[in-house]
């Protein structure tokens, strides 16, 4: 298995994507969908010839073996592996610019899970295949955070790391060393895509029994693992299993707010047990004070309209509250059913400005959520604790666990350096839309949702629900461009640029 790993990496991730196009061909089949058939058949298995004649001309070609090549590798596979992708997508629609088709599976690779085509527009294999490469990318974070970022300490690594952003391994990971770094991604996929796998046909099981079809609740699975927020009726919302399905998918958007619910491969507070886990303990506090606040904003105004009895509808907009706080906490995007039910209570909007922010402080560090991350924010916090202490006690020391410690030394700098540019990243991706041609308020929605890889922002937070298909060519491939530098994040993208990098 490990002489499969020493592929270039875009490479090994080629071949098992044209492997992956048999599926959704087979669903086509069988459905008697025969272009749908032929033409993901077909891309598969050119795609397959082409990357084995590749792979047998680079066989003897001696690949240079550093975590710094396999970030570049890595971010390659976002920009070069998507048009891939789109082959039989484009084929198989017939009726969309290659470059849609291009956006469309740059969204799904990165999960960020917007879409340029309504539901009804797209047939089952072409819904499986969004939600299909959506979940391989999901796969390819949760691998690559461990075999790829936890040694450059990059991706929220940095926060507690002992060593600078890109330059060193951090000696505390468990499982991280100088080896070959072909061994530590073959370590990492045996380790974690049964789990991986284990955990979404799970999942897929219990939808189907909650009364949601096959197709529906395998893309709301895979969806739901990768933090895509793909479906192929447009969410939970519209999914036969109701309230059901959505308590369902509850239970497993916990995966996204930190590592160790899944894994403790990369050591990320290894000594810390679950319940101890800042991460999970920040995500947990946000995802119930959020629905609390708007809970309690909506009963109040429900006294205008003489609704502050009815407790039905309380309880489903509290409900409402808590199920689409934490999906845009974890940057999947679905939203809850009685999310309008809020509205129906008190004759209130809810404003997408939440949601953005739900979606911007985003899931666990090397989970499959995006945003600034769980863990810096804690840092964050955690400085300003220690600064407020020192207003009242200026000589005090103050006590602090291992954690603790190694976040004030320098987490909390780093942490503020990376929000700082995440924020000029913002202000950069908003002014070229604007430019290309949207007005401020969708740029702004785009940004965010392209940024935080939560791309369901796009038809909730706005007020009038923004369609991808009508931006401009260059437009499109601006928000692709921060779809892409969400996923990877600036910080790496930075570490890219050094020159140690061009001498190996």
């Amino acid at each position: 298995m490990t002489a499969l790993f020493r592929l270039p990496l875009i490479l090994l991730l080629t071949g098992i994507a044209c492997l992956s196009m048999i599926a959704p061909a087979a669903v086509a089949l069988a459905q008697e969908e025969f272009h749908d058939a032929r033409s993901f058949f077909y891309a598969g298995v050119v795609g397959l010839v082409l990357t084995a004649l590749v792979a047998v001309a680079q066989a003897t070609r001696r690949q240079k073996g550093s975590a710094s090549r396999q970030l570049l590798a890595l971010l390659a596979t976002f920009v070069l592996l998507p048009a891939v992708l789109a082959v039989p997508f484009h084929e198989a629609l017939r009726t969309t610019s290659f470059l849609n088709a291009y956006v469309e599976m740059v969204s799904s690779l990165t999960t960020t899970g917007a879409t340029l085509f309504a539901p009804d527009r797209l047939s089952d294999a072409e819904h499986l295949w969004r939600a299909q490469v959506g979940w391989l990318g999901g796969l390819m974070m949760w691998v690559a955070a461990a075999a790829i970022m936890a040694p450059l300490t990059l991706g929220g690594f940095e926060v507690t790391a002992s060593g600078e952003p890109g330059q060193s391994v951090d000696v505390g990971a468990a499982h991280q060393d100088s080896a070959d770094p072909s061994q530590r991604l073959a370590r990492s996929a045996a380790m974690l895509v049964p789990v991986y796998a284990g955990l979404t046909l799970a999942l897929w099981i219990m939808l189907m029994v909650a009364g949601d079809p096959p197709l529906i609740a395998l893309s709301h699975a895979m969806s739901t693992l990768a933090t895509s927020g793909i479906s192929p009726v447009g969410g939970p919302a519209q999914a036969p299993s109701g309230m059901a399905g959505e308590m369902i998918l509850f239970c497993f958007l916990f995966f996204a707010l930190s590592r160790l619910t899944f894994s403790s491969d990369t050591g990320a507070a290894g000594s810390l047990g679950l319940k101890s886990d800042p991460e999970f303990r920040m995500g947990l506090a946000i995802a119930a004070l959020v629905p609390l606040a708007l809970f309690m904003r909506h009963w109040i105004a429900s006294f205008d309209i003489g609704e502050e009895q009815n407790l039905g509808l309380g309880l489903r907009a509290l409900w409402g509250g808590i199920f689409t706080a934490m999906s845009f906490l974890s940057t999947t995007g679905f939203v809850s059913a009685d999310w309008v039910a809020a509205r129906d209570w008190s004759g209130l909007p809810t404003p997408g400005l939440i949601l953005m922010g739900l979606a911007i402080v985003g899931g666990g560090v090397a989970t499959t959520a995006g945003g600034v991350k769980l863990l810096r924010i804690y840092a964050l916090y955690l400085a300003g604790k220690r600064e407020l202490e020192r207003l009242v006690h200026p000589s005090s020391i103050g006590r602090a666990g291992l954690l603790a410690r190694r976040i004030r030394r320098q987490g909390a700098f780093i942490a503020w350096v990376f929000f700082m540019l995440f924020a000029m990243a913002i202000a950069a991706f908003s002014l070229l839309l604007s430019i290309f041609g949207a007005d401020f308020e969708n740029a702004m929605v785009l940004t965010i949702a392209g940024l935080t890889n939560c791309g369901p922002l796009v038809t909730t937070a706005a007020e009038v629900p923004l369609r991808l298909a009508s931006l401009g060519a260059a437009a499109k491939l601006t928000f692709t461009a921060a779809m892409v530098l969400g996923r990877l994040e600036l910080l790496a993208i930075i570490v890219l640029l050094s020159p140690d990098l061009w001498r190996d």
